[in-house]
C-alpha cells in the first residue's frame, strides 16, 4: 500500500522532504515491508493532520487493519530506515469434521481445519452501499530512540466503504476520541478502486477459490520490493486480509493457499494483543529476524489477531521484543460510516472475562 492523501501541494511535498532531511540515519538493518508501511502511513497522517486547517478533519490513513498507534517522530525513524520487500509448498489436509486441532499438529493440518471451519461459517452478505465495521485493540513499537519501545495498547474502530470505486473517501477511523477520514491512495487522482489495497466484500468474491490458482494470483500481484523474499511477502499479504468480512469460500481458499507457502509453521505460544491464546500459525523472515504470527480460536477457529516480534538480537532490541500486536474484538456490517452496530447485528464480540 502506498502513501495516501486527497492531494499533495508543492508546499506540503517540500515540508515532507525537509522532515526527511532532519531524520536520524538509518539503523543497521531495514524494516520489512509490513512494519515499514505501518510506520510510513501513520507518519504521513501526522504530517497532514498537523498542517491541515483546524476547521476540518484532515485524515489520510491506511486501511485500518494495518494501522498501529505511535508518535510522528517514532514513525519517522522507521521511515528513514528504508523498505525492503520481495520470494511455493505443502498441501493442507482435513475434512469438514471439527475435531479439535492441537499445537502439536503441523501448520498445514491446522490451516486445513481452520479452512474447513471458515467455509462452513455463516457471514452476512455485504452490499456495495454498506460499510464493514471493525473494532480492535492494537499496539506498536516506538523506534525513535533506535530501540523498540512498546506504545500503549489502544482501541480503534474503523468503517470501510464497500463501493467498488474508484473512491476518494474510503471510510473512517476512530481512535483516541478522534474520527478521521480514510482517503484515496497518494497519486490516485481518480480515486482508489477495490483490490488488494482495498479489499471489499464484492472484490474478494471475485478471487479464485481454488487454492493453487489463488496462490498464483497472490504471487503475481503482491507488490515487489528489492531484497524481500516472495514467500514472506505473500504470507504477509494474506495476513493483511484476515479479520475482515469476506465470503466463506474465499476465506477457506486463503487458508489453504497459506498452507502451501514454504516455511509456514505452527506457533504453540501465539497470543493476540489482549493475551488470548489460541492456535498459532507463523512464518519467520530470516533475513530481518522477525516472526509474524496469526492467532485463531482453538474451539471455533475464528481469527483472533496477530503479532510480530524479533527472533534475533538487533539494534532495536533483543530476541522476543514485540514490534506489533492486534486483537480483533468485533466485526459487523453497517449502513453508514460512523454507525456502531446494534447488539443483534454483531457477528463477533469481545469475550467476557
Amino acid at each position: 500500500m502506498n502513501d495516501r492523501t486527497t492531494g499533495a501541494s508543492p508546499e506540503r511535498s517540500g515540508d515532507r522532504e525537509e522532515i526527511a532531511r532532519l531524520l536520524p540515519a538509518p539503523a543497521d538493518w531495514d524494516l520489512p515491508r509490513e512494519q515499514h508501511l505501518r510506520h510510513k502511513e501513520l507518519l504521513m497522517h501526522h504530517i497532514d493532520r498537523d498542517q491541515a486547517p483546524r476547521t476540518r478533519p484532515a485524515g489520510r490513513l491506511l486501511r485500518p487493519a494495518l494501522l498501529v498507534p505511535a508518535t510522528a517522530l517514532t514513525l519517522a525513524c522507521a521511515l528513514a530506515a528504508g523498505v525492503a520487500l520481495h520470494g511455493n509448498g505443502g498441501t493442507p489436509s482435513g475434512t469438514a469434521s471439527h475435531r479439535p486441532a492441537t499445537d502439536m499438529q503441523p501448520a498445514a493440518a491446522i490451516l486445513g481445519r481452520i479452512s474447513d471451519a471458515a467455509e462452513e461459517r455463516s457471514t452476512p452478505r455485504v452490499r456495495d452501499d454498506q460499510f464493514v465495521y471493525t473494532r480492535e485493540k492494537a499496539q506498536g513499537a516506538d523506534l525513535t530512540s533506535g530501540k523498540a519501545v512498546l506504545d500503549p495498547l489502544k482501541e480503534r474502530e474503523a468503517w470501510s466503504a464497500q463501493e467498488p470505486g474508484p473512491l476518494h473517501k474510503l471510510g473512517l477511523v476512530r481512535e483516541d476520541g478522534e474520527t478521521l477520514p480514510v482517503n484515496a491512495e497518494f497519486g490516485d487522482t481518480g480515486g482508489t478502486p477495490a483490490g488488494l489495497s482495498r479489499p471489499t466484500y464484492s472484490w474478494l468474491s471475485t478471487l479464485p477459490t481454488d487454492p493453487d490458482k489463488l496462490l498464483a494470483y497472490l504471487y503475481a500481484n503482491t507488490p515487489h520490493a528489492e531484497g524481500r523474499g516472495r514467500d514472506q511477502a505473500v504470507f504477509e499479504q494474506i495476513g493483511s486480509l484476515l479479520g475482515g468480512m469476506m465470503p466463506p469460500r474465499t476465506a477457506a481458499a486463503l487458508y489453504r493457499a497459506a498452507a502451501r507457502i514454504p516455511g509456514v509453521t505452527a506457533a504453540p505460544q501465539a497470543r493476540d494483543a489482549i493475551g488470548r491464546r489460541g492456535l498459532g500459525v507463523a512464518r519467520d523472515d530470516t533475513r530481518y529476524g522477525i516472526r509474524t504470527e496469526w492467532v485463531f480460536d482453538g474451539k471455533d477457529f475464528a481469527f483472533l489477531g496477530s503479532r510480530s516480534y524479533l527472533t534475533k538480537d538487533t539494534s532495536y532490541g533483543k530476541a522476543g521484543t514485540l514490534l506489533s500486536s492486534e486483537a480483533e474484538l468485533e466485526l459487523a456490517v453497517v449502513d453508514r460510516a460512523g454507525q456502531r452496530p446494534a447488539d443483534a447485528d454483531r457477528t463477533r464480540t469481545e469475550p467476557r472475562s
